[in-house]
């Protein structure tokens, strides 16, 4: 019996409903419950990892249970903390698999996923006319190139 419990994650996947006129697929979130998923922080060594390979910064590793066969690359989940907070994170990257029978009966956890934060792995910078705005300047203006 495992003296760590998990706390229940939504997946939201992406589902094909149809095609368009164009024959391009029509997609719909679907939010799925996941239970007894660990939530925690990562290393600095998975912080850096993150950066050199992905270029997004890791917020949070998921530790997802043994015989969960979902799909969680590039995914959008969803959590509510102890404080009640809710978190809303992005996976990214292949999730690192363990071999389950090689795992103790003891630890029900044998998949890690890496997860950022909207604000600090995607979208940083946006353009908006003839400003742009970044998280850490505000809004500056464009320079003017003159011929």
């Amino acid at each position: 019996m495992a003296r760590i419990k998990g706390t229940t994650v939504t997946l939201y996947q992406e589902t094909v409903t149809g095609y368009d006129e164009f024959n391009a697929p029509i997609k719909r979130l679907t939010a799925e419950k996941i239970d007894n998923v660990l939530v925690g922080e990562p290393s600095t060594d998975d912080i850096n990892t993150s950066i050199s390979l992905y270029g997004k910064t890791i917020s949070y590793m998921l530790a997802i249970p043994k015989g969960d066969d979902h799909d969680w690359t590039d995914k959008i989940v969803e959590w509510t903390d102890a404080y009640g907070q809710t978190h809303r994170c992005q996976t990214f990257g292949v999730p690192i698999t363990g071999i389950e029978e090689n795992i103790p009966d003891q630890l029900p956890w044998h998949k890690k996923v890496r997860c950022a934060s909207y604000e600090s792995g995607f979208n940083q910078t946006e353009s908006t006319g003839d400003q742009q705005h970044n998280e850490i300047g505000g809004d500056q203006e464009h320079p003017q190139i003159s011929g």
